[in-house]
This record gives structure tokens, sequence and C-alpha cells, in this order.
């Protein structure tokens, strides 16, 4: 996709201009910081069966209902707490997802007490350093890979939810595990 600056990105940003300052400035960027991977994960399970600008338009809203996904604060939710989060239209109100944070706070806290942040646990797939593949389109780029499956299986076994392997793919993409920028993105060098 190409705009009016010239640039050449991937297909999927379209000509959205939220989806293309996602893209932009976010997509593949290396994050190191427990609390957004910790959003990250949440905001990638909220995405199952859904569009990811679906979830983008509502991420705003999702920041705010859930506590800047301070996780302390989330694992205390109660039944009312999670009543109102299921009325409120800013946010996919669906009762596995929205008790599925709740869950995957409860597991991320147990990492913390156990000494491990999700900073260290996700990087350690990658062994420290983003994956540079070299996609030449879109059609080429997998849902899951091994790694991602056996992420999902251990972090299912850590007593995470919405944690498939298409999932956590995703993350990876996200979070900048591995730049699944098309080579012929302007992206794709710059995180390279």
């Amino acid at each position: 996709m190409t705009d009016t600056d010239t640039k050449i990105r991937c297909w999927w940003c379209g000509d959205d201009e939220l989806y293309r300052q996602y893209h932009d400035c976010e997509w593949g960027v290396p994050v190191h910081d427990d609390r957004l991977l910790f959003e990250f994960l949440c905001l990638e399970g909220a995405q199952a069966g859904l569009s990811w600008i679906t979830i983008l338009r509502k991420r705003e809203n999702y920041r705010r209902l859930f506590d800047q996904f301070d996780a302390c604060k989330i694992v205390s939710y109660d039944d009312t707490k999670i009543a109102s989060l299921l009325a409120d239209p800013g946010i996919v109100r669906n009762r596995l997802k929205v008790n599925g944070f709740v869950k995957n706070a409860r597991a991320y806290l147990n990492m913390l007490d156990c000494g491990e942040t999700l900073d260290d646990y996700l990087w350690a797939y990658v062994e420290g350093v983003s994956l540079q593949n070299e996609w030449s389109s879109m059609a080429r780029i997998p849902a899951n890979t091994p790694v991602s499956d056996a992420m999902s299986k251990d972090l299912k076994k850590r007593g995470f939810t919405f944690v498939g392997s298409t999932i956590c793919y995703a993350l990876m993409q996200a979070a900048g595990l591995v730049n699944d920028h098309v080579t012929n993105c302007f992206r794709h060098a710059e995180l390279k």
C-alpha cells in the first residue's frame, strides 16, 4: 500500500489512519516493558475470532476499563466489576474473554512471584533477539510456528487462557519478537 508520502506498507493496514499509525509506530517494534507485554497478551486474546482493527479501535477503552492493565488491580475484579465491564460497549463484551483477563492477571502475577518477568519469559523463546523474517508477500507469513506452538503450550500450563498458537504468534509479531513486515515495506528495513 502506498500513501501520499510514497511509503510502501504491509497491505493489511490499508488506508485506515489508525491502522497505519499502528503499523508505522508499533507493530513489530521490540517491547521489553512487562506491563505493555501483559496488555498485548490480553488484547491479542480479546481479538480471537475478530479482526485486530476491532480491538485497536477499542484499545483506549480497554486501557481505561482495565486499569491500564495493572495486573494487581485486575486480579481483584469481583462479579460486580465484571458485570460493569460486560455492560460497557467500549470493549468486546464476551464473558469468557473478560474473565480471561482476570485469569491471565493471576497467572502473570504467579510468574512474578516466582521471580520471572513476562519480558524474560517471552524473549527467551527467541534467545533475546528479534527473529528477522524475509517474507516477500503476506501470503507467505505463517499463522503459527513451532515456537508459538511451544509458547502456547507452556502458557496454558501456567494458567493463561486465550493463548492458542495463532494468538501467541500474533503477540510475537506485535511485540517485535519477530519482524514480519514484508521485505518491500519501509518498516522491514527499519526494524532489521
